[in-house]
């Protein structure tokens, strides 16, 4: 393992021990439940939500390991304070994967239209078509590969969209992190961690 890889891990288990960044995890839990409970029906257990770009702007601040443990308490908390039919631990699961992906692209990287398509993409086949059918399959009782086809002509119609959303939300709002010093100016270093630069 080189030492950036050791920095890497190093900062996102700090994100733990600074209590700046647990609020901003938690202010994020917050808007994840909040603008969780808006989406648009598409299907027989399709739906398009906008968690999306929240999700991943998190994660892009204090890292995996911390966004693992958001995924699972927003879809916890989502399920109690706004429940959507009966509870499923295999979404839990989902929203936990999905708030990993995003950091493990965003983390502490450069970013760019690329990166957040191929996120994007890999969030879409792997998390929603592939995991997210087998869940459906499970729970409604028809074929795997019946949800597999609707799922499939869902998410790819929408990445072009998702994409264009969190570029101008990670554009939007990275100048802002950066006066907070919540991440590093774009290709300078290493981001900041709760106030300080961790070297």
């Amino acid at each position: 393992m080189s030492k950036m890889d050791r920095d890497y891990w190093k900062a996102a288990a700090g994100s733990f021990g600074s209590v700046r960044m647990l609020t901003v995890c938690a202010m994020f839990i917050a808007l994840r439940i909040a603008i969780g409970t808006v989406f648009i029906p598409v299907g027989e257990n399709l739906r398009v939500y906008f968690t999306y770009a929240v999700t991943a702007l998190g994660a892009s601040i204090y890292g995996p390991l911390m966004a693992l443990a958001e995924g699972f308490i927003s879809d916890i908390l989502g399920y109690f304070i706004a429940p959507s039919g009966g509870f499923f631990p295999g979404y839990t699961l989902s929203a936990m994967l999905g708030s990993v992906t995003y950091a493990l692209f965003f983390y502490r990287q450069r970013l760019s239209v690329l990166r957040i398509f191929l996120c994007r993409l890999a969030v879409n086949l792997v998390i929603n078509v592939v995991i997210g059918s087998i869940w459906s399959a499970m729970l409604m009782g028809k074929a795997y590969y019946y949800y597999l086809g609707k799922s499939i002509v869902k998410n790819i119609l929408l990445l072009p969209a998702e994409t264009a959303v969190m570029y101008v939300v990670f554009r939007t709002m990275t100048p802002l992190l950066v006066r907070m010093k919540l991440v590093a100016p774009q290709g300078k270093g290493i981001p900041f961690i709760a106030g300080r630069k961790r070297a």
